[in-house]
């Protein structure tokens, strides 16, 4: 890896390790389940079902992960529901790696929880360059044992002890039980957005990125198989060019797919929602817990007419680290606060926050008519009882339905604003 330069900028260039494509496909796990919810419960059986039955061998999580994911209703679970998502593939041979890197790496991790009322998703993006503490982990296909790290980088977890390792690092970071993971391959997004018939991305200033080959126009654009691939994974392309700007380019599109799924009929046809679901589940190693039909029928029960203002992308908070300007760690107070959050099941909005290093509101590109978008974007739905739009905060916060304003300086956006990706 190069040195760091010398001279002052205004951000540090995280993800400058080798990427894989593997976590492009979270986005077919969460669009799988959105996509399920607005039809009968015995069709989503019947869909679950027979997909399950060709679907990749489940994967365990720790003792107490299992035994909470095998007597809990995913419904019913005291404080919501948490499943942990993860994207992986080989790094050896990608064609923007800097550099060849064998052994599989949670690149992408994503927490998704759901509230214990079904009314709220909060999805947590966690860079990969982050510094954290990983437990003691065992790798499940070689047996090689791995000591507990007080330092060490996010995304070596899943190397160290797959599945379950990464999922332990995040319940040890947030003080959360995560009882449901998947690990997700790269293929099921070009899946995704075919069955879709492409999903529609605004792009406030030209993307331009030799490594993915993405090349877009200021404007709209309905992007699907190797071009919506390419837009997950570039980095090069947008913001200021770092793996935090990616993440907050990833929102724009999920947010995007997320309205298109759930408020324009989309899954008044049968075959698409199939198409959908077996993107998905064909895409994925489910755990144990996540891994039956049962489960997935009451995810997408829970999440059935969920408001899109109340779907939340926000990451974590984290901080440049002064002894490696090519990593980051953990904003301590401010990471708290999101962790108490969810450990509190509380109802949350991002007030004031912004949409993070390389997405704004499509308002503040309605100045440049080629940003903005050719048709009408999907409007939101208004089905739950509360948008989270409002400010309330400590005591008064669950008055009246009134959401708790995480700090301004946690990043993202809810799946109701439309947003635009933003090119360097």
């Amino acid at each position: 890896m190069p040195d760091a330069p010398s001279g002052p900028r205004p951000f540090a260039r995280h993800g400058r390790l080798p990427r894989r494509r593997g976590w492009s496909t979270l986005v077919g796990v969460v669009a799988s389940a959105v996509a399920v919810v607005l039809v009968s419960g015995t069709s989503v059986a019947a869909i679950a079902g027979a997909q399950l039955a060709s679907a990749p061998t489940s994967v365990q999580l720790s003792t107490d992960d299992q035994s909470t994911a095998k007597t809990a209703d995913i419904t019913a679970i005291k404080g919501g529901a948490n499943i942990l998502l993860i994207g992986s593939d080989t790094r050896v041979g990608q064609f923007d790696s800097d550099e060849d890197v064998e052994g599989a790496r949670n690149d992408v991790t994503m927490l998704i929880h759901v509230s214990q009322d079904h009314q709220q998703l909060t999805a947590v993006s966690f860079p990969r360059d982050l510094m954290v503490p990983i437990p003691a982990c065992s790798n499940p296909e070689t047996g090689t044992s791995y000591p507990a790290a007080t330092s060490a980088q996010f995304n070596t977890a899943l190397g160290n002890g797959g599945v379950s390792c990464v999922v332990d690092t995040v319940e040890n970071l947030t003080g959360l039980s995560i009882p449901y993971a998947g690990l997700i391959t790269f293929d099921g997004v070009i899946e995704m957005s075919n069955a879709l018939g492409g999903v529609d991305v605004c792009v406030a200033k030209p993307i331009d990125d030799t490594y993915t080959g993405l090349h877009l126009s200021a404007g709209s654009h309905a992007l699907q198989g190797s071009d919506a691939l390419a837009f997950l994974r570039s980095r090069h392309g947008v913001g200021d060019g770092s793996d935090l700007a990616r993440i907050s380019s990833q929102q724009v599109f999920l947010s995007s797919l997320l309205r298109k799924v759930t408020a324009d009929g989309t899954l008044s046809n049968p075959v698409t929602l199939y198409k959908l679901a077996g993107a998905a589940l064909h895409n994925v190693v489910l755990s144990d817990g996540l891994n039956r039909a049962q489960t997935l029928v009451g995810l997408a029960g829970m999440l059935r007419g969920m408001s899109t203002a109340n779907m939340l992308f926000v990451q974590y908070p984290v901080v440049d680290d002064p002894a490696d300007s090519a990593r980051v760690i953990v904003d301590q107070t401010t990471a708290h606060a999101l962790n108490v959050a969810l450990q509190t099941d509380e109802k949350t909005t991002l007030g004031d926050s912004s949409t993070g290093r390389a997405s704004e509101d499509q308002s503040a590109a309605a100045g440049d008519p080629s940003a903005a978008p050719s048709a009408p974007a999907a409007a939101p739905t208004t089905s739950a009882p509360f948008a989270a739009t409002g400010t309330g905060t400590g005591s008064d916060a669950g008055a009246a339905g009134t959401p708790t304003a995480l700090p301004s300086t946690i990043t993202g956006q809810s799946a109701a604003e439309q947003t635009c990706s933003v090119g360097n």
